[in-house]
């Protein structure tokens, strides 16, 4: 009899469970970038697409939606179909520019408004300076700081972007005056930190360790709590700054209500290519190591992220972009 109402039951589950869950995927996958093209999360999501490509023998396109610090892309993954077939690669910077505009009785949770999935990558930002600075150590860069009545200039990829929470974060644990200078987007903020126009930022390495290497700029210090294995000459910002952590995630999430089944099975295709040396060496361009983690994980992983930034934007009055 038991026996019988167990089969009865595994018969109804697996007629109720939708049948995108069981026949996914059939048809072609749209993954949203809420970036412009050629940024890391665009190269990342395209490299995840192509290993979901090679898995499934589905087409996974890849859709540029940039817009308000991430904000436009992230809702409209947020408002579509959770049936997997919309996909979002997300990072630090859009999770926080629609954070703000959800209302909620309490703190910001992920697992309302989206479906983690995958942390693909949580690389480190590197802490660069003009050569014209009097700095060679981040304890040098701080003690010039609070020397200078005006302060120092910082640059970022725009407002809400890890590169600024990097700086805020910078600043608040260290009582030094940085006046932030916004960009749109990494690119034209090296631009003029070589050119001397602004004083420091905290830059994707990648982007500036050739003008590091060619002596046009000085890294300092890497934003992570321990040396980096693709900068082992320079030491973490912690070493002078105690507590200081500063990382940028990239990650995969889908709408809300998406089906399990789904999510775990999108999630166990990128661990396991996460184990190939060839998506090691993708990783490799951007400065990162893979991370795995749970969908349940990642989801933890992002709202205490939120969390941390969202005090720190608050307590220095900081209005983000991306607001309803």
């Amino acid at each position: 009899m038991v026996a019988r109402i167990a089969s009865f039951a595994l018969l109804v589950w697996a007629i109720a469970m939708p049948a995108s869950a069981a026949d996914y995927p059939d048809h072609a996958i749209k993954m949203i970038v809420p970036f412009a093209a050629g940024g890391g999360t665009d190269v990342l999501a395209r490299i995840i697409a192509q290993n979901l490509n090679n898995k499934w023998g589905q087409p996974v396109v890849v859709e540029n939606q940039p817009g308000a610090s991430g904000a436009i892309g992230t809702r409209a993954v947020m408002k579509a179909q959770p049936d997997g077939y919309t996909l979002l690669m997300a990072s630090t910077g859009a999770l926080m520019a629609v954070s703000g505009s959800i209302d909620t009785d309490g703190p910001f949770d992920v697992n309302k408004v989206l479906s983690p999935i995958v942390v693909a990558a949580a690389p480190p930002y590197l802490l660069v300076v003009s050569p014209t600075l009097p700095a060679n150590s981040v304890a040098d860069l701080i003690r010039y700081a609070k020397q200078k009545p005006e302060g120092l200039t910082f640059g970022s990829a725009g407002v809400g972007a890890a590169s600024h929470l990097s700086g805020l974060l910078f600043a608040s644990n260290t009582g030094i005056k940085m006046l932030h200078v916004p960009y749109k987007g990494t690119g034209p903020a090296v631009t003029d930190l070589l050119g001397g126009r602004i004083d420091v930022m905290f830059a994707p390495g990648p982007v500036v360790q050739q003008f590091v290497q060619s002596g046009q700029l000085k890294a300092l210090g890497v934003t992570d709590t321990i040396r980096s294995k693709f900068y082992p000459d320079i030491p973490p910002v912690s070493e002078a700054v105690t507590g200081y952590e500063s990382v940028g995630w990239f990650g995969l999430l889908a709408p809300p209500h998406t089906p399990r089944e789904i999510v775990k099975q999108i999630n166990e295709v990128i661990v396991a290519a996460m184990q190939t040396q060839e998506f090691r060496d993708h990783l490799a361009t951007l400065g990162a190591e893979p991370k795995p983690q749970t969908p349940e994980e990642f989801g933890r992983y992002i709202n205490a992220d939120v969390a941390k930034w969202s005090k720190l934007v608050k307590d220095n009055n900081v209005q983000l972009p991306g607001g309803k």
